[in-house]
């Protein structure tokens, strides 16, 4: 059942199934910006180079295990048919040893919108049910600006969500995002946060 070389197929975006429970929606609202701005040539090019990573689960139904925040924001832009890249086939597994599985090989983030795991049961069956965690807009602007390097690390964006909730209040958060994001820049420099995927700051550093 496993795919030696993945294998490409084209499927409904409408269709596909989440493996997290939460997005940062400002990191939504952005791509779908960049989308925007892009002329129907751009548009085209951009979809055919672009393969989101999936699984193929109980009931013959894809599971995307990375780029939800693309997937959505295409979603919202009324795109219909996207590329997958098939990873695995899973659909012979019963759900419970399917969600097992996909435990083992970090292709699932069942967490909230607070950072507390839950029941694989709580993660939604349509991208357009994503939580928004703005931690995990946070994380994303962080990066953006240079606060940690983009890590292959599964899900590593959301350990430094949950390295930032743990010390800036969401009430700054959602009053002065521009204040929250300063903080978290420099905390992601500090050695307190070097045992985060992608961490940047200086070696040795007191």
């Amino acid at each position: 059942m496993l795919h030696p070389h993945p294998q490409l197929i084209n499927a409904q975006l409408a269709q596909l199934h989440p493996t997290q429970i939460t997005v940062g929606k400002m990191e939504v609202a952005l791509k779908r910006k960049e989308w925007g701005a892009l002329g129907k040539k751009s548009r085209s090019a951009a979809l055919a180079s672009h393969w989101f990573p999936a699984i193929s689960g109980p009931e013959n139904k894809y599971y995307i295990v990375d780029h939800h925040h693309f997937g959505l924001a295409l979603l919202e832009e009324e795109v219909k048919t996207v590329s997958l890249m098939l990873l695995k086939d899973l659909s012979w597994l019963e759900p419970s040893r399917f969600w097992s599985v996909m435990d083992h090989h970090q292709w699932v983030h069942p967490y909230d919108s607070q950072g507390v795991r839950r029941d694989f049961h709580a993660v939604p069956l349509h991208l357009t049910h994503l939580q928004d965690d703005p931690y995990r807009s946070l994380a994303g602007e962080v990066r953006r600006a240079g606060g940690f390097a983009k890590d292959v690390t599964p899900f590593s964006e959301f350990l430094w969500a949950d390295f930032f909730r743990n010390i800036i209040d969401l009430g700054l958060l959602e009053r002065d995002f521009g204040k929250a994001l300063t903080k978290a820049k420099k905390l992601a420099g500090a050695q307190d946060a070097r045992y985060l995927p992608g961490w940047c700051g200086p070696i040795g550093a007191a």
